[in-house]
């Protein structure tokens, strides 16, 4: 059961724009949300001319800053991108921070808030929240987000911290931890902070949605602003080389470099004890899906391809925050059709709470990036920013 009624609205709205819902009430909002969209994109065209033009000025923190972003919203598969190109960055010398805004982290407490306004250097602000310091992880999915916690649980020699206002949480990875690289996670559309590369994610299986900004597409920017990109990832790419994206992403941009990538499992994990598996052990098995992600279909194709038969489907909207309830009405559904084991994400895997209940065990997929074509690009461009 969805458990929100913004997860009701959210269902609603794709359904809405991606055409699955028809009728004259739809049709009515498609055509609402077509205006809308060109005064969004009319917005966003404005704030890009304003920095462009230096009327608003991007703030320069005096070290390395890249971006990892996309011009869509959500499904891209960037969290692994953006564990990859840290890793990559922290093994070859630099002391990198991840900056993320945290999507649908918990609020902060006003006792905490006090005691920040009252610590923190700068006056009147919070400081933004440490996930990890490089040393230790400081909070849990709920009070980081997600994805920060994913970051800060893989990656132990990498800063991660959470703020809305990243020049901030920025001068605090600086000046407090000591790094000399910043990673934008989700930073494309973040211009305050002036970046020295943008490295943007292009989804191959769904590039530019149906061509429309938000609200009647999930384009986040006009398709054009792609041209910004300094370096792009196909994202969910095969081996064929993509040669019809490429073109496309070539006629915006004819000058940034571009790697193809897919999302590889490597092993299967127990959500809760954390034994690992091989992924030979899926093959054969009557599974459950659970999921609460952007983009499920591949999530799930993944599982079939690794051999197992998928008996029942269940899907959340993107970061959802599972409740003890919901986790146990799955298990029950699990154990009714004579499921062999649940199988979800490490996303979300991240945001299930304790339970003692192990009769159906659950599992996550440890996805990892692999290179299909691009690889020396790569590696010249993490030597260019690791060149001191």
């Amino acid at each position: 059961m969805i458990r929100s009624s913004r997860e009701r609205l959210e269902f609603f709205f794709l359904a809405v724009i991606s055409n699955r819902l028809r009728g004259r009430w739809p049709d009515f909002l498609r055509f609402t949300l077509k205006h809308l969209s060109r005064v969004y994109s009319l917005i966003m065209n404005i704030r890009l001319a304003l920095y462009e033009h230096r009327i608003l000025r991007s703030k320069t923190l005096g070290c390395q800053v890249i971006s990892v972003g996309n011009l869509t919203v959500g499904g891209t598969g960037k969290t692994p991108v953006v564990e990859a190109f840290a890793r990559a960055l922290q093994q070859n010398g630099r002391q990198v921070a991840i900056l993320s805004r945290g999507y649908k982290k918990v609020a902060t407490p006003l006792s905490v808030k006090i005691k920040g306004l009252v610590t923190f250097d700068a006056p009147l602000q919070l400081p933004p929240r440490i996930v990890s310091d490089g040393r230790r992880l400081l909070l849990d999915s709920a009070y980081s987000g997600d994805e920060p916690y994913m970051l800060a649980s893989n990656l132990p020699n990498v800063c991660v911290l959470v703020d809305k206002d990243r020049v901030k949480s920025g001068r605090y990875a600086i000046q407090k931890l000591n790094c000399d690289t910043l990673i934008l996670d989700d930073g494309f559309q973040y211009l305050r902070l002036k970046h020295r590369v943008d490295i943007v994610l292009v989804d191959r299986t769904n590039p530019f949605d149906n061509g429309y900004t938000l609200p009647r597409g999930l384009l986040r920017e006009s398709k054009r602003h792609l041209s910004r990109a300094s370096f792009i990832f196909i994202t969910k790419a095969n081996h064929d080389g993509s040669p019809e994206l490429r073109q496309q992403i070539r006629a915006l941009n004819d000058k940034a470099e571009i790697a193809e990538c897919r999302h590889a499992p490597r092993y299967v994990q127990d959500v809760f004890t954390g034994t690992h598996k091989p992924l030979e052990f899926i093959r054969g098995q009557n599974i459950v899906a659970l999921s609460g992600i952007a983009a499920p279909r591949g999530f799930e194709d993944s599982l079939t391809k690794l051999g197992a038969n998928i008996i029942y489907r269940k899907r959340f909207a993107d970061h959802h925050r599972y409740t003890q309830q919901e986790i146990l009405d799955i298990i029950n559904a699990s154990h009714d059709r004579r499921a062999d084991a649940i199988f979800t994400t490490e996303k979300d895997a991240v945001r299930f709470p304790k339970i003692e209940r192990r009769d159906v065990p659950i599992y996550f997929l440890r996805i990892e990036i692999e290179l299909l074509s691009g690889e020396e690009s790569f590696n010249e461009l993490i030597s260019r920013i690791c060149f001191k």
